[in-house]
């Protein structure tokens, strides 16, 4: 009796907690239902709008929005002044700012002194193209318009309907929430280099190529074409040097067989190639990214809110969400890891300063050799040599995880860089000495003063108009933005915090 009595207990707990298992279960499914369901088979209207994805997506759109506590300015060319010499004549050698969270994406796009500050819809200096990255207001232009008239005009075009900053609409489907790629130049690059497309790729490479849209290498490749009119156009289309595959070496030589370069350097007359930010293709090479691990895994690790999980939208380095985002695999102590990281990261700046500072001379050096009547001829191997070792050395820095993300990578290109500018430098030697100049030095570029200075940058010249801009055409293009509803009434682009005007200027200023 005893014993049935027993049984009979025992029984009944197990009932009991079976049940209540199952209604946990049952609960965790109705909300993950309710999670993925699409919002209606017409889609999410105001797509472009972020705050129109918090109705149905609520948690994903509230840690989106945290990505505005990454809000700090970093001035790199205070950091790292010899960057000044090494862009001088392109916009660079203005300011470059290490990136900020995508909640000021536009903004800090439209505050660049690099877009300049245009009083009209067909003044420049920067085409249509420098908005690609920005907004998922470009998708809806690009199907709108068509692809070349969008990349058609310059930068100031679209001021007022560009309004809203990478959100929601860049990565997702608005009817089913799945991921999506938007822009074509991806699937084009990505057959190009013999690769998957977006629709072939699996679900765990889609977490990553949504975010191959922008982190990657890319150039303004002149395109001429006719509209429906019989215009002829020339657009600026977004393109991916991935031809010869994803490596340094292969994009390096793509831009040399189609004699193609940004700008002309102003001081070593140097044609040249400005890295943009690719964080994909090093990735590719490291260890993360030869196991399968995306780029959502580490920066958007899943979270637990209740019986919910969901991907976490607050986009920033894995060391701020080392539990979620490392320790799931890593068995190290945090700080042990953090250690290792610092590590890297002392390793990347070493080589980075030793070859930049190599390059900026190479590039002085081969000014002061033109004022001793050196010529082209005479010049044309020594501006090989710089224009790869700078290319080298702003791909390996260009992105900013890079030494993280693909580490051994990251050193063999710098110390490749250093190698090509040692070799420019070596060369200049003979040049100099030929045209009477023997033990040159250099000058002082140890801050950013000096060294906006030997590149002829009028820093308050471009503040000065970059902040009638913001009190002139700025202004009507918020102006129309919201008269036409192209904002949400509780909008990113109207929060006063988004602009952060006087402090980044006054950073820019110092």
């Amino acid at each position: 009796m005893n014993k049935f009595k027993v049984l009979l207990v025992g029984s009944l707990v197990a009932i009991g907690a079976m049940a209540l298992l199952a209604g946990n279960i049952t609960e965790k499914e109705k909300q993950r239902v309710e999670l993925a369901k699409a919002p209606s088979e017409a889609g999410i209207a105001g797509k472009e709008k972020n705050e129109e994805w918090a109705k149905y997506y609520p948690r994903q759109y509230d840690s989106w929005k945290k990505t505005k506590e990454s809000d700090a300015i970093v001035d790199m060319l205070d950091k790292k002044p010899y960057l000044a010499i090494a862009w001088a004549g392109y916009s660079f050698a203005k300011d470059y700012n290490a990136p900020r969270g995508h909640y000021y994406a536009l903004q800090d796009n439209i505050n660049s002194l690099r877009t300049g500050s245009p009083t009209d819809a067909k003044t420049g200096p920067m085409p249509t193209a420098c908005w690609t990255c920005k907004s998922p207001d470009v998708p809806r232009l690009i199907e709108e318009d068509g692809e070349l008239e969008f990349f058609t005009g310059k930068w100031a075009k679209y001021g007022s309907q560009i309004v809203n900053p990478i959100g929601c609409a860049n990565c997702h489907d608005d009817k089913t929430a799945q991921l999506q790629v938007r822009v074509p130049h991806l699937d084009r690059a990505l057959k190009s280099a013999g690769l998957k497309t977006f629709e072939e790729s699996t679900h765990q490479e889609k977490r990553s190529l949504v975010c191959a849209q922008c982190h990657v290498e890319y150039y303004f490749k002149k395109t001429d074409w006719k509209d429906a009119k019989g215009e002829a156009k020339t657009a600026m289309v977004v393109t991916l040097p991935w031809a010869n595959g994803l490596t340094v070496e292969g994009m390096e030589k793509y831009y040399d067989d189609n004699n193609f370069s940004d700008w002309t350097h102003s001081i070593s007359k140097t044609p040249m190639l400005k890295a943009q930010h690719p964080g994909f293709e090093f990735f590719k090479t490291g260890i993360h990214g030869q196991k399968g691990v995306s780029c959502a895994d580490c920066h958007m690790p899943y979270t637990q809110e209740g019986s919910v999980k969901y991907s976490d939208h607050q986009v920033q380095s894995p060391l701020k969400t080392m539990d979620k985002s490392c320790m799931n695999c890593h068995r190290e102590s945090e700080q042990k890891l953090k250690d290792i990281i610092h590590q890297k990261m002392v390793r990347k700046d070493f080589l980075m300063d030793i070859a930049f500072d190599n390059i900026a001379k190479a590039h002085i050096e081969t000014g002061r050799a033109m004022e001793a009547g050196a010529s082209d001829d005479e010049l044309k191997e020594i501006r090989t040599f710089i224009r790869h070792a700078q290319w080298r050395g702003d791909m390996a820095i260009a992105s900013h995880g890079n030494f993280f993300h693909a580490p051994e990578e990251t050193l063999r290109v710098l110390a490749s860089a250093n190698e090509q500018a040692q070799q420019a430098r070596l060369k200049l030697v003979s040049v100099l000495a030929k045209h009477g100049v023997m033990d040159y030095m250099a000058p002082d570029f140890s801050d950013k003063v000096k060294a906006q200075g030997i590149a002829k940058v009028n820093l308050k010249a471009e503040i000065d108009a970059k902040l009638k801009f913001k009190e002139t055409l700025e202004k009507e293009w918020k102006k129309e933005a919201a008269a036409k509803g192209r904002l949400a009434p509780n909008s990113v682009a109207l929060d006063p915090a988004v602009d952060t005007k006087s402090s980044y200027f006054d950073k820019t200023k110092k």
